[in-house]
């Protein structure tokens, strides 16, 4: 199957989802995050700032900031679709929604940060597989973040529903280490094989 048409098909049914489903699933994946050791003993995490229907990644922003850890948010640069890891301090103050109408902070407030630095990276994406393959929206800035910095602990954040038997696989694709969706935690080093 073509990756546009799955993307199309898994953005068309989650878009079914209600915000009262969105809420409750994206609670019990967060508590699931946070109960997580490899994200307890994290200083340093990347998250994605969610939109629309995707997992509400806000509130786990918020408690990651009040757990005292250091928060990056992604920075797209178009050119060259590079991701830049901004940290934020205030998510009620430092944000505005930028390209794709998706939050990212205020030029004023872009304090770059190492990906050296980074403990745990949470993930996007449209449809995961148990092996941690993932299809994104398309704009591969995670893909080419990944490909400079392998040794990050990736953790995919997904509905249930986005989990996919198999999808189109290329050379530059890189899996995601753990996939956590409201019903369960998928280890994605124990699908390859």
């Amino acid at each position: 199957m073509d990756k546009k048409v799955m993307r199309k098909e898994m953005l068309e049914n989650r878009s079914k989802l209600t915000k009262k489903e969105i809420r409750e699933k994206s609670n019990k994946i967060k508590e699931k995050l946070m109960r997580l050791e490899k994200f307890k003993e994290a200083q340093v995490i990347f998250s994605f700032i969610s939109f629309g229907d995707e997992v509400d990644t806000h509130e786990i922003i918020k408690e990651s900031l009040k757990l005292g850890k250091r928060v990056g948010v992604p920075v797209t640069i178009p050119e060259g679709r590079k991701l830049l890891v901004s940290e934020l301090y205030d998510f009620d103050k430092e944000l505005e929604l930028g390209y794709y109408d998706i939050l990212a902070p205020k030029e004023e407030y872009i304090r770059e940060i190492h990906p050296k630095e980074i403990d745990v990276v949470l993930v996007p994406g449209v449809v995961f597989t148990p092996a941690g393959y993932r299809i994104g929206y398309g704009g591969g800035y995670y893909d080419r973040f990944f490909s400079k910095n392998k040794d990050i602990y990736k953790i995919g954040l997904c509905f249930d529903m986005q989990i996919a038997d198999e999808i189109p696989i290329d050379l530059y694709d890189i899996p995601v280490d753990i996939i956590i969706t409201e019903d369960r935690i998928i280890d994605c080093s124990k699908e390859n094989y």
